[in-house]
């Protein structure tokens, strides 16, 4: 395979430093590897700006996925009913989660381009008082729009709601202070916005709520509170670990440090996103989501008319060294390009020189 950039919301383009952590084979049951796990997890509960008497985190083997069913499963009950926020693909899965555990819950579906209308948001709150859980996808990187966490944070907090967060797309991309919004579980990836790569995901929690989760998981591999409970005790994980993948991200942290932290970070991919969408605008490519909608992390934008072949721009791109996303949505055609990861604005510069030149875009 040639070398390009990936223009994703995940897998990305890493740095040749953060890769190079992989060429090192690692024993998952070392004391040398353990202390990496445990620089990993203090060092997102500081970013999260969580303090770790009320709070802690845990890594969980696999896709982003895995650890959305993991805290979805063990964290509501049979005696409990979640309200799941939905306007693109990743909710949709949350809700596909609920259905096949068998837990109770109502889709709250709004547009995909849009946010939640906040009067029905709360008649469906006052109407059910059987709901107990709030759940958010935070970026759908389906269209690229950011939900609002801080009406789903206000809501949760008024309602007495346990609110879950799927910050897979925006944590350390996107400052989140988890105890002022009062998140009670996020989760995120290894290959997002800290910008490590595929194996592993995370969730940051409320000590309290994940010891009640005690032996309420279906399952024994996606287990959020046994999981927590062996690595809490020597900085062990339960099963065989993606040891590289830890390595590599355990140096990403260090990167985002090194960058400037998650402030710092948020600003070149706000700079990427908006040169992304000012060039591509002038080309004739229209963004899917409004400007004050829109993610720093990744855009979607309309075909420019019928006779615009996706695959044929593909790989137009892909020859020149960037790839990009189809699109995800139902009702509209849209194709997304990604601005996290290694991207820099000389190379959104570069990708919009050549989508000007394609020759076959209004074709």
């Amino acid at each position: 395979m040639n070398h390009y950039k990936l223009l994703t919301p995940g897998p990305l383009t890493t740095s040749e430093t953060v890769k190079a952590e992989m060429m090192i084979d690692r024993c998952t049951w070392d004391d040398d590897y353990k202390v990496i796990t445990r620089k990993i997890r203090t060092r997102l509960l500081e970013l999260a700006g969580a303090d770790e008497s009320a709070y802690t985190s845990v890594l969980m083997q696999g896709s982003g996925t895995f650890c959305v069913e993991s805290v979805i499963t063990s964290s509501i009950g049979k005696e409990d009913k979640a309200l799941i926020l939905t306007n693109g693909a990743y909710g949709e899965r949350i809700v596909r989660i609920a259905q096949m555990a068998g837990i109770a819950h109502t889709e709250f579906k709004f547009a995909y381009d849009g946010h939640p209308d906040e009067a029905k948001l709360r008649a469906v709150l006052e109407a059910d008082p059987a709901l107990t859980h709030l759940v958010l996808v935070h970026c759908e990187t389906t269209t690229g729009i950011l939900n609002p966490l801080d009406q789903a944070s206000r809501l949760a907090e008024e309602y007495g709601k346990i609110l879950i967060v799927d910050a897979m797309s925006s944590f350390g991309g996107v400052e989140i202070d988890v105890p002022a919004l009062g998140i009670d579980f996020l989760i995120s990836s290894a290959n997002k916005c800290i910008q490590g790569v595929p194996g592993f995901g995370f969730v940051i929690a409320r000590r309290d709520l994940l010891e009640a989760c005690n032996g309420r998981s279906p399952s024994l591999s996606l287990d959020l509170y046994d999981q927590w409970r062996v690595m809490e005790a020597d900085g062990k994980w339960r099963f065989t670990s993606p040891t590289h993948t830890v390595a590599a991200f355990s140096k990403a942290l260090d990167e985002l440090e090194e960058e400037g932290g998650v402030a710092a970070r948020n600003s070149r991919y706000a700079e990427n996103n908006r040169r992304l969408r000012e060039r591509m605008e002038a080309a004739g490519f229209r963004p899917y989501i409004s400007a004050d909608k829109q993610s720093p992390i990744i855009t979607a934008f309309r075909y420019p008319d019928e006779n615009f072949h996706f695959d044929a721009f593909y790989d137009y791109l892909k020859e020149e060294g960037f790839v990009i996303y189809p699109g995800k949505l139902t009702d509209e055609d849209t194709f997304r390009i990604g601005n996290i990861g290694e991207i820099y604005p000389a190379d959104i510069e570069r990708l919009c020189g050549l989508i000007e030149n394609y020759g076959g875009v209004m074709a």
